[in-house]
């Protein structure tokens, strides 16, 4: 069955936690916007009045004549088909339950540099996004990470994966979630970084997993940039 992602062409942003799923599962897919007449493609889908369940947002994907939006709502519907969750009920909710916190992590990055709204540009909300960025360094960012390190600690089949003992879609998302981290909060991350081990072991799992490493070297993966979610404005990391 084929699975078209649509999502904005230039940024890894929110459709990057869904293209490391499909990535990792080795399916193919049709990155929609990224080609010819992509973006034409992706607002005439966004703007469509004959999709019963529209989406409000991009990313979405189309698949089986179906639309569906939110990373978490995507990777729920998709794990598995890709294998990437456990094969129970109380598994498959748990990771769920991780990627929603994950969510909440990638608005609270977002909100650092804009902290009054997209409406405005970084530099009309800088001396709101110092004050932002420095609570989220010292207090929210801790208190997110060493709750996932806990959870891999507390993990009843090891700590090589959140959820169980095989590879899931919540251990992809939180890869990037820490390599978006790396990137806009170096300072920060070498000091939180001591403190929770596990999950930078993860992340270094993660990256080695043979599909993922194969991704993260082609020209399908993206850099960062500062158009994206994980910015890399030096001052909101002092």
């Amino acid at each position: 069955m084929q699975i078209e992602l649509y999502y904005w062409p230039d940024i890894q942003g929110r459709g990057e936690f869904i293209r490391l799923a499909l990535e990792a599962a080795g399916v193919d897919y049709i990155d929609v916007a990224r080609g010819e007449d992509g973006m034409t493609q992706l607002l005439d889908t966004l703007q469509s009045t004959a999709i019963l369940h529209p989406p409000f947002a991009p990313p979405f994907i189309r698949t089986g004549g179906a639309v569906i939006a939110q990373v978490a709502t995507i990777l729920q519907a998709l794990g598995p088909r890709l294998q990437l969750v456990p094969p129970d009920e109380a598994g498959r909710l748990w990771v769920h339950q991780c990627q929603l916190t994950i969510a909440d992590l990638v608005v609270e990055v977002h909100d650092t540099h804009h902290p009054l709204g997209n409406g405005q540009y970084y530099e009309d909300q800088k001396p709101e996004a110092l004050r932002r960025s420095a609570e989220f360094r010292n207090e929210r960012l801790p208190k997110f990470l060493h709750y996932f390190e806990s959870i891999l600690e507390r993990n009843p089949d090891g700590d090589a994966f959140l959820v169980g003992a095989a590879l899931t879609y919540a251990d992809l998302s939180m890869f990037q979630m820490l390599a978006g981290l790396g990137h806009a909060f170096p300072k920060a991350m070498a000091r939180v970084g001591a403190e929770v081990p596990r999950l930078l072991a993860l992340q270094q799992r993660v990256a080695h997993v043979p599909n993922v490493a194969r991704y993260l070297q082609s020209e399908r993966r993206l850099d960062f940039n500062n158009d994206d979610i994980w910015r890399q404005y030096p001052e909101l990391d002092d």
